[in-house]
């Protein structure tokens, strides 16, 4: 799919790494709506954090720093599941509405 949405250009480099990486997976199940993008975002900025916070925690180790990105993860989790990111949530039954085969190949595609 070449016609993908970017990432939003303020997202951190580990945020829009993973942005890159789910969207393809997300647009390719067909569970994703331009209403959904709040929320992927949301999750991106989460997961972002958590790898900028371990890169800290490594510098320097601060319980402060521990609990912050103890939050960001279980706000990345419970996001996952709600984009179906999860082996739980995967498995779950999608609802589509008015899902034809004329689809666009980018649900995202709002133009």
């Amino acid at each position: 799919m070449s016609d993908i949405t970017p990432p939003p250009s303020w997202l951190s480099k580990y945020a829009k790494a993973e942005w890159r990486a789910v969207l393809p997976v997300l647009i390719e199940r067909r569970i994703l709506t331009p209403a959904d993008l709040g929320s992927l975002t949301s999750y991106c900025v989460a997961t972002g954090r958590v790898r900028e916070l371990e890169i800290r925690n490594r510098a320097e180790f601060d319980l402060k720093l521990v609990r912050a990105q103890d939050a960001a993860m279980k706000t990345a989790r419970q996001l996952a599941a709600e984009l179906g990111l999860t082996p739980v949530s995967r498995n779950r039954p999608a609802v589509r509405d008015n899902d034809t085969a004329e689809d666009d190949d980018n649900p995202l595609n709002v133009s």
